[in-house]
């Protein structure tokens, strides 16, 4: 490209360390074909659109030639040779190219997968594009995601999308963690092959001792979790729900078996609201009516869809599940369970357990699938708190915390705030010169 600027007096090579060519050629068979010509006289041209694209011929030997060639030179002479249009002949360019020629521009195909006269229809990426939120790994931002938002620049130049960006929004999440065991010469060992001993651990059947690490995941390590193992285990959706309530979705985090096992039991604990465990009928506790000793139950059905809905929008799943334990709880302290209140409750649970609240969703009788099924709206009134916490300082420093009504007036605050034996105890006997009350937080006192 500098060779043919230069030529064209259309600019001069300048060396930039800090920006590399980018080698894009792969010796190895699986890659796409460059539509590229060597002509006899040493020219290399492209091949003209109409013979686009260019198609892998079958080969034997996916292996380099034995003087070093890659594998595409053993193709036949057939594919090997061409003759252009306008009579030059020459032979195929035998490299192909990176997975990135594919990875650094996927995510325009999976909005037209089926499309097979172009890669996608403008229409439809005009409609789908950009992508909304890319979740990946912190470790795309050298490499993928710098070539796919290149890749993207120079299809907007060329007028084939009309958005600037590919992705308005990233979010990179943390790493699944392992415990990995190694005895002194750095062996590492299966955790089937290990012990619990004392405080440490040890190598089965031996006085071994062994060293432990929380560290990335890696075969080398032996401390690759299966997905299926877990899968086999627990199913699908206490895997799912685990590693959605392990912690923040952008930290780190260790994986522990004991923690799916508690997930598991969680998911039969939503179970049996609906299902008796001993008839396999459901569950006379679900009655089509409410009644009036399910006012607080319904409270915390609309605080939970709150906290959900707003959580799961801001991708903070663990505290979100957090919330759902509390409504099971509550359900469970219930005489009756209005059905309802519990479907509501399959409603936002559903993108979690998906599997679980679909077989619920039509054991209770409810036709389609619940996943095509308009979000559940929530009463802001009844989602809000009766109390609420207030903070107490004195002299600006944190005190006490009172729970008090809701909007409960200021007088009434600094009633409370005055007559409260640890608040007195730091006052030390000194009468305020002022008090600061802010409904619904905030009590400070100055002595």
């Amino acid at each position: 490209i500098i060779a043919w600027l230069e030529k064209e007096a259309c600019g001069t090579g300048v060396i930039r360390y800090r920006l590399r060519d980018w080698l894009f050629s792969r010796q190895r068979y699986w890659g796409e074909p460059f539509p590229i010509v060597h002509l006899e006289n040493g020219e290399i041209v492209p091949l003209p659109e109409d013979a686009l694209p260019v198609e892998l011929p079958r080969i034997d030997e996916f292996k380099p030639t034995e003087d070093g060639r890659p594998p595409l030179a053993r193709a036949s002479a057939a594919w090997l040779n061409v003759k252009l249009p306008d009579g030059r002949t020459g032979t195929r360019e035998t490299n192909t190219m990176p997975q990135w020629a594919g990875s650094c521009w996927y995510y325009l195909r999976f909005v037209d997968p089926n499309n097979g006269t172009a890669p996608w229809d403008p229409q439809v990426a005009d409609y789908w594009l950009p992508v909304d939120l890319y979740v990946g790994g912190v470790e795309h931002a050298v490499l993928h995601l710098l070539y796919a938002r290149f890749w993207h620049k120079v299809l907007y130049d060329c007028g084939l999308v009309k958005t600037k960006e590919p992705f308005p929004k990233l979010f990179n999440q943390g790493m699944i963690l392992a415990m990995s065991f190694r005895d002194a010469r750095g062996k590492y060992y299966l955790p089937e092959q290990v012990e619990k001993r004392g405080d440490g651990y040890v190598v089965k059947g031996t006085d071994t001792a062994l060293q432990t690490q929380v560290e990335k995941m890696s075969k080398s390590k032996l401390n690759v979790v299966s997905p299926d193992d877990v899968i086999e285990a627990h199913g699908a959706d206490a895997m799912r729900l685990y590693e959605l309530f392990m912690g923040p979705l952008d930290q780190p985090k260790p994986w522990q078996m004991d923690g799916v096992e508690g997930v598991a039991r969680f998911l039969a604990r939503v179970w049996r609201l609906a299902i008796d465990e001993r008839s396999g009928e459901i569950n006379t506790k679900l009655v089509d009516a409410p009644g009036s000793s399910e006012q607080e139950l319904w409270k915390m059905f609309h605080k939970t869809a709150k906290k959900v809905t707003e959580d799961t929008e801001r991708l903070q799943f663990n505290t979100a599940i957090s919330q759902m334990m509390v409504f099971v709880n509550t359900a469970y302290q219930t005489e009756t369970l209005p059905k309802e209140c519990f479907l509501g409750f399959l409603f936002f649970f559903s993108p979690y357990a998906p599997h679980l609240c679909e077989e619920l969703w039509s054991v209770l009788g409810q036709k389609g699938l619940i996943s095509l099924t308009e979000w559940p709206a929530f009463d802001p009134a009844l989602a809000e708190e009766n109390t609420v916490s207030i903070v107490v300082q004195v002299n600006g420093k944190r005190r006490e915390v009172l729970d008090m009504p809701r909007d409960t007036p200021k007088a009434e605050l600094e009633k409370a705030a005055l007559s409260n034996e640890k608040v007195l105890k730091f006052m030390e006997g000194k009468a305020p010169k002022k008090v600061i009350v802010v409904p619904n937080r905030l009590v400070n006192i100055v002595v």
